[in-house]
């Protein structure tokens, strides 16, 4: 046999995934290396069997065909899922009793992106796992050349039906608006609300790696402009749009305003917290202080943690928490559900808590407190510097003595609101937000950050953009 080594550019292997510019820091050669050293890692654990599946950018058939070689020559039995949303390919990794799974897709990056996200066992597969996967391609430390298997297999009406099947509905007829924009959601979501009672219409439901509507990213509003526009014209309730593989979501009411991702999660744990009263409910550190006061109102038990779809998932598993979400779209159900982030079922949770309640998404969401955000900021900061600057901002905030929370950076509380500095875990950047009940109050909040920013030899951000109402 000859001998496998492979070396990965440095920056594809990163925090929760292996992601790259295809034809200069991803290449065929590295899919490969990423079967052949997943299915050894599989193989030692005492596992066979790995679902793949790919979502609809141009460069994933060639992609995946390196990738279930790669699995192959490693002795594993390869269960090819084919084109889908992310969240299917989580399925199936139940459906299918896989003993690892991954997913080849670019997410929400730009056309020429991909990338390869994991699973092993029913766990993620990120950080240090992917930086020792890295590690056992350069040494060629994998198993030796064994005769797999590859084969296909349609998950995709049983996920659909097991979708629909905690949809119990009400009263309610409900008018909605779907925009998968151009992603691997497409297929599914054309399927999926011939399924669901109401008018559905669905925008962009072709997959087309192209994606030449709008990027493929939720939580930007101006790729939601296209929605809110259908949405008012149809007279819908509300619009559902989905990132480039469907495991993020985004959402306008049936006035054409967006649901920001904590916003979202009020709304869902209000209805979770019914039968499962006193759960905690998990939100990242970026959220709004008006979704942890929500959830201890509805008598939950809120719990801030760490931004990142794999940290959030680990710590549901480890909390028993049946709902957490993510400022980015990423939504998680563990009650009825799997606990992995899937925006199609979020979907479909949302519509059937509209249609058992008397009031509109609109009214829910002006009913919450309303309060004013900085959008989230992101500067430049060199990889090696900016952990040390957050420890240098925690040092004199502490010094200080102001109330602080650490779980993910700094979240400093004042009587104005709070303010967020973390250090991002994919880019050389710092990521920076303020919150505060009036306009003089954040203000107050924006300096306070400068402040440390300019202590620590760096620019401060730009806060030239509007503040957002929230």
């Amino acid at each position: 046999m000859a001998a496998f080594s492979h070396h990965f550019d440095k920056t594809s292997l990163r925090e929760y995934d292996i992601r790259g510019i295809v034809g200069q820091t991803l290449h065929p050669a590295d899919a490969f290396a990423i079967g052949r050293v997943f299915g050894t890692i599989v193989g030692r654990a005492g596992g066979s069997r790995v679902a793949v599946g790919w979502d609809g950018r141009l460069s994933s058939p060639e992609l995946q065909q390196h990738l279930v070689a790669g699995l192959v020559a490693s002795g594993m039995e390869v269960v090819r899922v084919g084109c889908g949303p992310t969240p299917m390919l989580y399925f199936a990794s139940y459906d299918q009793k896989a003993d690892g799974a991954v997913m080849l897709t670019g997410s929400h990056n730009p056309p020429n992106y991909n990338g390869f996200k994991m699973m092993i066992g029913k766990k993620p597969f990120f950080g240090k796992d992917i930086q020792t996967l890295g590690a056992m391609a350069a040494a060629g430390d994998v198993v030796m050349t064994a005769p797999g298997s590859a084969r296909d297999a349609d998950v995709s009406e049983a996920y659909i039906a097991r979708m629909v099947q905690d949809y119990a509905g009400g009263a309610k007829t409900l008018n909605v608006v779907w925009d998968p924009g151009n992603g691997s959601g497409g297929a599914i979501t054309e399927r999926l609300v011939k399924q669901l009672p109401g008018k559905h219409v669905v925008i962009n439901g072709e997959i087309d790696g192209n994606f030449p509507n709008h990027h493929p990213d939720p939580t930007v509003l101006k790729n939601l402009e296209q929605i809110i526009a259908r949405v008012k014209a149809e007279g819908a309730d509300l619009g559902i749009a989905f990132d480039g593989d469907a495991d993020r979501i985004g959402v306008v009411d049936g006035d054409g305003h967006m649901l920001f991702g904590d916003q979202l999660l009020v709304v869902l744990a209000r209805d979770v917290l019914k039968s499962h009263p006193g759960a905690t409910i998990i939100a990242d550190v970026k959220a709004s202080q008006v979704l942890f006061d929500e959830v201890a109102k509805a008598g939950g038990v809120p719990m801030m943690w760490k931004t990142g779809h794999s940290l959030i998932k680990q710590k549901m598993a480890e909390t028993g928490c049946p709902l957490a979400g993510e400022m980015s779209g990423h939504t998680f159900f563990a009650d009825k559900w799997y606990g992995f982030d899937d925006a199609l079922y979020s979907g479909v949770r949302l519509l059937d808590i509209l249609a058992r309640s008397d009031q509109t998404l609109a009214q829910m969401r002006a009913a919450l407190p309303q309060v004013l955000n900085t959008p989230e900021l992101r500067f430049n900061c060199d990889e090696a510097r900016k952990f040390q600057v957050i420890e240098e901002v925690r040092g004199r905030l502490a010094t200080e003595g102001a109330q602080v929370q650490a779980v993910d950076g700094v979240r400093v509380l004042s009587e104005d609101g709070w303010w967020l500095l973390r250090a991002s875990n994919t880019q050389a950047v710092l990521v920076a937000r303020c919150e505060a009940s009036t306009e003089a109050g954040l203000e107050r909040l924006k300096a306070q950050l400068v402040r440390q920013l300019e202590a620590s030899g760096l620019e401060a951000p730009d806060f030239s953009g509007e503040n957002a109402g929230h």
